[in-house]
């Protein structure tokens, strides 16, 4: 009995001696607590002494304004894949966009605006219907030139927008007489700017309370404008020949007697459907309307894609459907369903204004 007790005793004790030698090295096969030095640190690059959009400087003595640019700074400096496709993309377009804003007599500021929009992608879309590179929502591009419907939407080319934005960004400065507050407006609407300032009796962007992400727009700007001026000093550095050249093309005008579908467009170019899609992303059905337009189609390919059209304007006979108007249908929605558009509905069918009678029978010519 006594033996048994003993040996009861001298088995909890090993049992606890081993417990106590398992916790005390910190568990199962750990034999040192201490972190093991890390061979490389993330940087914290420190905020620049002044930050300026169009010659206008922002006022950095402010810790809250200091603090707001220093969010969208750590992040555009942290955001390395996205900053060197910023770089890749910026040869492409920033040439151009330079020159336009030169002679234009506008500031070359400007430009960063569509980084901050799409990161200069030519089919960004937003949750709330901007389209396009410069970001326009319809009623917006169409009061400044841009033709907007189920067949061409001006908002995805690059060079049509881009002049848009600029003469609506003059517009704004001269409402507002700051491109701080343009670029403001440019983002959440002149309108809803001019409120804000007259309720909060404020004049300077950085002191008003605004939407959310209007309020980080400028900043964001200021940071995108100062790393993508100043690469090196963060970190990145695109060798030379890395950067996407520029595209080349010819601009060739046609005058259609109806639809030319796009793979017709591409193979009358010697060309591919994708090629024409990518020189022409205002093309967003699948043909080029009638009437006159202009074709981009690759760089030496517009006398075999004049002799094409030719030839496919030679073979092409216009087919006529009729459609009956049901309830609830309208212009634009009956137009977006034939892609064709609403102009060329109301010419064909000797409509003025917008009533469409229910049974109506309209003539459209595909």
């Amino acid at each position: 009995m006594r033996r048994e007790r003993k040996y009861k005793l001298g088995v909890l004790g090993l049992a606890f001696l081993l417990m106590f030698g398992f916790y005390a090295g910190g568990g199962r096969g750990a034999v040192d607590t201490a972190p093991p030095a890390p061979s490389w640190f993330v940087p914290c690059f420190k905020l620049p002494d002044k930050a300026d959009f169009c010659g206008e400087p922002a006022p950095l003595d402010s810790q809250d304004v200091r603090e707001r640019l220093d969010r969208e700074f750590t992040i555009v400096t942290q955001s390395h894949a996205q900053v060197y496709l910023w770089l890749k993309r910026e040869q492409r377009y920033f040439p151009w966009i330079e020159g336009i804003l030169s002679r234009a007599g506008l500031p070359a500021d400007l430009k960063y605006l569509a980084v901050a929009e799409s990161d200069l992608t030519p089919h960004a879309v937003s949750r709330a219907g901007a389209v396009g590179p410069w970001q326009f929502m319809s009623d917006t591009a169409c009061r400044f030139g841009m033709t907007c419907n189920p067949i061409v939407d001006d908002r995805y080319d690059f060079q049509k927008s881009a002049v848009a934005a600029f003469e609506y960004l003059r517009h704004l400065h001269g409402i507002f007489h700051s491109w701080t507050l343009a670029a403001a407006a440019y983002n959440c609407g002149a309108k809803r700017l001019q409120t804000a300032m007259t309720l909060e009796k404020g004049s300077s962007y950085y002191d008003l309370v605004l939407p959310r992400e209007t309020e980080r727009y400028v900043f964001r700007i200021l940071a995108i404008k100062e790393v993508m001026e100043n690469p090196a000093r963060y970190g990145y550095y695109l060798p030379r020949g890395e950067g996407y050249p520029p595209l080349l093309f010819d601009s060739v005008k046609v005058s259609l007697p109806g639809p030319m579908p796009i793979i017709a467009a591409a193979e009358s170019a010697g060309a591919t459907y994708r090629d024409i899609k990518l020189l022409n992303p205002e093309l967003i059905s699948g043909c080029i309307p009638m009437g006159e337009s202009t074709v981009r189609v690759p760089r030496g390919k517009a006398g075999q894609f004049e002799k094409g059209v030719a030839a496919w304007k030679a073979a092409f006979k216009p087919v006529e459907v009729v459609h009956k108007v049901l309830r609830g249908e309208t212009l634009d929605s009956i137009a977006k369903h034939y892609n064709v558009s609403k102009v060329q509905l109301c010419k064909w069918n000797h409509i003025v204004g917008n009533k469409l009678p229910v049974g109506r029978k309209l003539k459209i010519q595909r």
